[in-house]
């Protein structure tokens, strides 16, 4: 059973997924998506944080790009994969070797396509229970720039297409979630 948790910063989404991860009584694999940068404090103590309120015995797996085969080589029976997050996994993407501040057109990075297209066969495929992290960033203002205009845009795609191959949809606010789709057990 594959479950997309969407919400925004600091709604809740990773503490529902880890707290279904808990409950599930399964096996958890945590693919983080979250490149660690020695340039980056802000992103290192982000990290730490979620590092640190995750259950010693839960295993780590850190994949910033090729997510789909992560997927496939973690999951199966018995086993759930918590995949946080698939927005910071997008910006990855996007953003790998070019210039954040970019204007103009924006012509997206070819592998951005293939990974998203492996990740969704993966979701379809797999055995074992997946529940992915995202944000939903298209709530706010349109952004000012190209580039960003083209991350809130692939945003957007990005979630409708994962939320399409999905059993279980869920919108958190306030620590508090909205199905969408599906049903959650109990936690």
């Amino acid at each position: 059973m594959n479950t997309l948790i969407l919400g925004g910063a600091r709604s809740g989404k990773s503490a529902l997924a880890e707290g279904l991860a808990l409950a599930s009584g399964l096996e958890v694999v945590v693919i983080a998506t979250a490149a660690l940068r020695h340039d980056d404090a802000e992103m290192t103590a982000r990290i730490a944080h979620h590092r640190d309120r995750r259950p010693a015995a839960w295993a780590t797996v850190e994949e910033p790009l090729a997510l789909g085969e992560a997927i496939r080589r973690e999951a199966m029976s018995g086993r759930l994969v918590l995949v946080d997050c698939l927005t910071v996994w997008l910006a990855n993407l996007l953003f790998d070797g070019r210039d954040h501040a970019e204007t103009g057109i924006v012509a997206l990075p070819a592998r951005l396509n293939a990974e998203r297209e492996a990740l969704l066969a993966a979701l379809a495929e797999v055995q074992g229970d997946v529940v992915l992290v995202a944000n939903e960033v298209g709530l706010g203002i349109v952004p000012l720039g190209a580039i960003n205009r083209a991350f809130v845009d692939e945003a957007g795609r990005l979630n409708q297409a994962v939320a399409a191959v999905c059993d279980n949809a869920v919108f958190v606010a306030a620590g508090l979630p909205l199905m969408l789709k599906g049903t959650l057990p109990a936690r």
